[in-house]
């Protein structure tokens, strides 16, 4: 009968391993059963906090050994997907990873269906989706949303000098706070539509994808203010040259009249008020 701290260190650090990386849930509770009744709980006790019978807590704790897993597995699972190798799990994860253009594909993303046929013409092998969906669950791959990027439309040299006249920008303003305001500027709207698309990926990880955008209305305009973060913002119909324009003109007022406040001038402005720094959302690119 197995008794209190019955484990040695190493099998318990084994089984503990085990436990986070089996994938079966019935070898995950024979594993269970294993450690509770090393911390000295009795079969009841193990019973009740799995909801398994206590014939099946009594006997996995005088049948299995905790030093082999594979004792503690169900034997009838033993031949199931074998046909499925290193080798075909190894290519499988080189290629998810590639995008199906490069072997002359016209769709843009790896569904389960299309990996499957894809993987049965480079090993001979053909699984169903839901194996093949389950075999990349258990690599820690996920299908989920791809994350936009300008990576490719990046200068790190323009991108270098842009932080520096950022810099002396706010060098200025924080000796000269009164001359010179900066705003950063960014157009947004609820009816802009973008392709998305779903890619398979490591967990926890997004995969970058160009952010093309389709058709669609811009309806907000606006920035937000460094020193204070003072937002200041406008509705517009379209997002066009005209009505940047408009909205620029409308947005210079409201500064002037802000200043005009302060017990300034209107006349004076135009010579004395602030510098306006406008930074655009995509001005580091």
């Amino acid at each position: 009968m197995l008794t209190l701290n019955f484990l040695d260190q190493k099998t318990k650090k084994e089984l503990q391993k085990a436990l986070k990386t089996e994938e079966h849930a019935v070898t995950r509770e024979r594993i269970l059963i294993m450690l509770l009744r090393n911390e000295g709980k009795t079969y009841d006790e193990i019973s009740g906090l799995l909801g398994c019978c206590k014939r099946q807590v009594w006997y996995w704790c005088n049948n299995g050994n905790p030093k082999e897993i594979e004792s503690l597995r169900d034997k009838r699972k033993k031949g199931n997907h074998r046909k499925v190798t290193e080798e075909y799990i190894e290519k499988l994860t080189e290629i998810i990873i590639k995008e199906p253009e490069e072997f002359g594909y016209e769709f843009g993303r790896w569904t389960v269906a299309r990996l499957s046929t894809h993987m049965e013409k480079e090993t001979g092998i053909l699984l169903g989706n839901t194996q093949l969906r389950n075999m990349l669950k258990k690599k820690r791959f996920v299908y989920i949303w791809a994350k936009y990027s300008l990576e490719d439309k990046k200068d790190e040299q323009k991108r270098e000098e842009f932080r520096k006249k950022v810099e002396e920008y706010k060098k200025l303003l924080k000796e000269k706070p009164e001359s010179i305001q900066i705003w950063f500027w960014d157009e947004s709207g609820f009816s802009l539509r973008v392709i998305r698309r779903k890619h398979w990926t490591k967990k926890g990880k997004r995969k970058k994808v160009r952010g093309d955008r389709r058709k669609g209305r811009v309806n907000v305009m606006g920035g937000i203010r460094y020193t204070d973060k003072k937002r200041w913002v406008d509705l517009i119909p379209t997002g066009n040259s005209q009505n940047f324009k408009s909205v620029l003109l409308k947005f210079y007022k409201d500064i002037q009249r802000e200043w005009i406040e302060q017990g300034n001038k209107k006349e004076d402005f135009e010579k004395n008020g602030p510098k306006i720094v406008i930074i655009l959302d995509n001005a580091s690119f």
